[in-house]
Order: structure tokens, then C-alpha cells, then sequence
């Protein structure tokens, strides 16, 4: 991973007045916030993505799914943070002036990374490893090897893949929902499990259009569908 440093969050007290509904002669409906009324002819929800049922051609399907799905669960959290991050230590560097200070602090957060997370990442399964290296390019927008090149070294980073591909797990690889059916289905497990509140969002760092590929792969499916038929 890259530049991934501590979460310094500042937390203001929020105040939220009580809410009051009330109504008059007309057709409007009003909420007394803090003692100004608002006049509203709807109540802001948030967006809905209509999600298609899921069919699967066999038992065989529907059970890589589900391990797809139990997988993509677990991993997909430390994706989110690393993500998190990178932000928070990308924003503490940009307040660094020399180059030696930069360098320090990027060496304290790559140790304190490491005993952070190396003892939970060593119990991942090469398949999980290989669907949380595509979730961090999901949303930090760079491969594991261009996060580990910027952190330490090309060097580095050139060992480093070649180790994985000992395991067949490539940090190179890209998250492409686009093109490779496997993403579009990591997609689909973290769309569904978004909105049952499993997982918690974060906006992706590279175009993501959900129908879109939807779309595409289920027309896939009905056009091989059609040709086996014929």
C-alpha cells in the first residue's frame, strides 16, 4: 500500500434541533428547525439503485458467487482504509516543507502500517489477497506495485511482484468491472451489501457506472444464452 498514515479526525459537537412538523392552510408541509420555518413539498431521500434479482445457470454458479461474495465481505474494509489512509497522509505531507521531514514521516507510517495490518494480511487466502489488491485500485485509483514504488522504490516494488506471482496474485492487477465478468460480480457483492448497510460506501476513486455494466453483462448472458439455444 501506499503513504498510509494515522486518521486524525477532528470532532466538532453537532447540535441537531429538534424537528417539528407542522401544518397550515395550504398545501405545505413545514419543519421548524431551530425556530425558522422551511417550506418543503417533498422530503429529501437518499438514492436507490435498483438492483436486478440474481439468477444463476447452476448450483456450481451460485456457490462461486457465494464464496465470491463471503471473500469480497472480508476484504473490502481494509481497501477502505487504506484508501482512508492515503488521504489523511497525502494531506499531512502536503503541510511538510522539506524533503526530510517527508521522508521521516512516510518511514513512521510505513512501520506503523506494517504492525497494524501485516499479522491479518498474512492470514488472507491467495484469492481474497488477489480480490483486495483489485479493491485497493478500486479505491485509491493506483495498483498495489505503483502504491508500493511511491512508498519505498521500484526495486522494491519489481521484488515484491514477482514474490506474488509466486502465488499467482500479480500486483499489478486492476480493478476492470468493465471487461473482466469476475470484477463486474465483486461489484455487484459490494452494490447489494452497500445498501443492506454491510459494508460501509466509499465513493470509488475510478469510474464505476453500475447499470451500465449491468447491462452489458446481462446481455452478454442472454445473447450465449441464445446461441446455445440455436
Amino acid at each position: 500500500m501506499k503513504k498510509i498514515g494515522f486518521i486524525l479526525l477532528l470532532c466538532p459537537w453537532i447540535f441537531f434541533a429538534q424537528v417539528e412538523k407542522e401544518k397550515d392552510t395550504t398545501a405545505y408541509e413545514y419543519y421548524i428547525i431551530e425556530g425558522d420555518s422551511i417550506p418543503r413539498t417533498a422530503i429529501d431521500l437518499n438514492e436507490v439503485l435498483l438492483l436486478h434479482k440474481l439468477k444463476f445457470d447452476s448450483r456450481e454458479d451460485r456457490k462461486r458467487y457465494l464464496i465470491l461474495r463471503r471473500k469480497t465481505i472480508k476484504v473490502y474494509p481494509y481497501a477502505k482504509l487504506a484508501a482512508e489512509r492515503l488521504q489523511v497522509l497525502n494531506e499531512r505531507l502536503a503541510t511538510l516543507k522539506s524533503k526530510r521531514h517527508k521522508r521521516r514521516y512516510t518511514r513512521m507510517m510505513q512501520k506503523y502500517i506494517e504492525g497494524e495490518f501485516s499479522d491479518e494480511l498474512k492470514k488472507l487466502t491467495r484469492t481474497e489477497g488477489q480480490i483486495l489488491i483489485k479493491l485497493i485500485h478500486r479505491q485509491t485509483g493506483k495498483t498495489t506495485f505503483e502504491l508500493i514504488k511511491e512508498l519505498r522504490s521500484g526495486w522494491r516494488a519489481f521484488w515484491f511482484n514477482n514474490t506474488a506471482s509466486l502465488f499467482d496474485i500479480s500486483l499489478k492487477s486492476k480493478f476492470d468491472p468493465l471487461n473482466n465478468k469476475e470484477d463486474y460480480l465483486i461489484e455487484d457483492v459490494l452494490q447489494r451489501n452497500f445498501q443492506s448497510r454491510t459494508l460501509i460506501r466509499q465513493e470509488p476513486a475510478i469510474e464505476i457506472d453500475f447499470l451500465k455494466l449491468t447491462d452489458k453483462w446481462l446481455n452478454a448472458e442472454n445473447t450465449e444464452s441464445n446461441e446455445g439455444s440455436n
